[in-house]
């Protein structure tokens, strides 16, 4: 009866020994293949991108710009006509990864102001990376191709949806 309940209590172990590791394994949290054409290479994860250039946010997970207007929050696909000069290719994006940066917007505004008007360091972006990892994004992946970019400016649901 002794080996037995010895035996019983290891099993248990090793199993919630498993059950621990298998919920660790399943919170690792990857979006490589959601992260837009422009995004720049390097990350594995990436829940908001902020461009200093225009100070707006890109929401990667529900694939939403996130800029003010009239001191609001305005959430939607694509960029304003204001911004319709600006190229999602060539300017600088900063990886943030807390939630809801844009309420803390004067943090990133003063942290990245030396990085408007072209002056980020140059970044390779992901329709150009030659990286395995990807592969079904930038040349293969366009639904990111043209949003905010000037082509489909001016078509967002302006909702607040904060």
């Amino acid at each position: 009866m002794k080996k037995l309940t010895i035996l019983a209590i290891l099993f248990f172990s090793i199993g919630m020994h498993q059950q621990t590791y298998g919920q660790v394994r399943l919170n690792i949290n990857l979006n490589l293949g959601s992260q837009p054409a422009w995004g720049p290479v390097g990350y594995d994860r990436v829940d908001y991108y902020y461009m200093p250039d225009i100070d707006a946010y890109y929401y990667v997970p529900q694939r939403q710009f996130i800029y003010l207007e009239h001191n609001r929050w305005i959430f939607a696909s694509s960029l304003p006509s204001r911004y319709s000069g600006y190229n999602l290719y060539s300017g600088y994006k900063v990886v943030v990864n807390e939630p809801k940066p844009y309420l803390r917007g004067n943090v990133y505004r003063d942290k990245y102001a030396d990085y408007r008007g072209g002056r980020g360091p140059r970044q390779e972006i992901i329709r150009d990376s030659h990286d395995e990892r990807y592969k079904n994004n930038g040349r293969n992946n366009n639904h990111h191709e043209d949003r905010g970019n000037g082509k489909n400016k001016g078509r967002g649901n302006g909702k607040d949806n904060d």
